[in-house]
């Protein structure tokens, strides 16, 4: 009895994972879209007279950049790369909560989704980093294709992601597909342990909280409302997102070492730019200031929050249908 119930609640983690994912990624795209951007923009952002180079930058602002790029690649390009990047997402939000569920399950000693609510916040942040991890090495090279089609501008360089698939396999093969798989594994483990962890938090201070209000009264099922589950979402991602946006930068800058965009996006990234991620931290810093470092923190926190706003609400709601059927 107790082996179907393990395993019809894998099924209805990877599920709801998987939806909650693809809700999130798609509602959230265009400032994705716009935060890669501005990653990969090599020129400051604003002028800084202790930067060496004052090249003018293609994007300075959230408003200017979207009004750039509708006005020279059509609304479209919001989307583009959205085919791959819910081809990562999916499967990436499926397997990271799906082993999330199995790592608190191993710690508590229980399967109650109720029971997690209660553990401390370093499990929770152990649980979600390694999940994390187990999620971007299945689904990396989608989130590869889906950074390099969202960088590449007009013209494109790959008008599809099958060109660009073919086009990464050609000149570098396999091992192409997991450019910048180091610096992305040593963001996520503090990014998804703090999104968890954080959210596991915020979560139980809710639940306290509602139940002083309530005077004590149980809280049904230990569980938030939906407009709780998305401001305890908009807070996690907010705050993960602030401390791993460094990180985040230096992914991608690796992602599209080599792509020759046209020169209107400003001056590309070589193949040989970075050594590493220590050379990338210096060289970044030391080109483009210490700011270079923040490129696109305002898109990505904006885009951040919301997308772990709807993750979460999209994923207890889903998991909760699915267990009534």
């Amino acid at each position: 009895m107790e082996e179907p119930r393990r395993l019809k609640r894998t099924q209805i983690d990877s599920t709801a994972g998987a939806i909650s994912g693809a809700i999130s990624r798609t509602l959230t795209s265009p400032l994705d879209l716009i935060k890669i951007r501005f990653q990969v923009q090599l020129e400051p952002t604003m002028i800084d007279k202790n930067v060496y180079n004052h090249a003018p930058s293609k994007y300075t602002g959230i408003l200017q950049a979207s009004k750039v790029i509708l006005k020279e690649e059509s609304w479209r390009a919001f989307w583009r790369g959205n085919v791959p990047a819910l081809l990562m997402v999916m499967p990436y939000t499926s397997i990271q909560f799906t082993v999330l569920h199995k790592l608190k399950t191993f710690a508590t000693g229980s399967s109650n989704i109720s029971d997690h609510i209660h553990t401390s916040p370093y499990i929770s942040f152990i649980s979600g980093a390694l999940a994390g991890c187990a999620a971007t090495v299945g689904s990396y090279p989608f989130d590869l294709l889906r950074t390099i089609l969202a960088s590449q501008g007009e013209p494109k360089v790959y008008p599809n992601m099958r060109s660009a698939l073919i086009g990464i396999l050609n000149t570098s093969g396999v091992r192409g597909l997991y450019a910048g798989l180091t610096p992305t594994l040593v963001e996520i483990v503090p990014y998804a342990g703090l999104h968890f962890g954080t959210y596991d938090t915020f979560k139980r201070w809710t639940l306290a909280w509602t139940r002083d209000k309530s005077s004590g009264v149980h809280v049904a099922n230990d569980s938030l409302s939906s407009l709780q589950s998305f401001v305890c979402g908009f807070a996690s991602g907010t705050c993960a997102k602030a401390v791993c946006h460094p990180l985040d930068v230096i992914k991608k800058r690796f992602q599209i070492k080599g792509l020759k965009r046209d020169p209107k996006y400003g001056a590309g990234i070589e193949p040989y730019a970075y050594k590493n991620m220590h050379d990338a931290i210096y060289k970044i810093s030391y080109k483009e200031g210490w700011k270079g470092l923040y490129k696109g923190i305002f898109p990505s926190i904006v885009k951040a929050a919301p997308a772990t706003a709807v993750t979460f609400v999209a994923f207890e709601y889903t998991s909760s249908w699915l267990e009534s059927l």
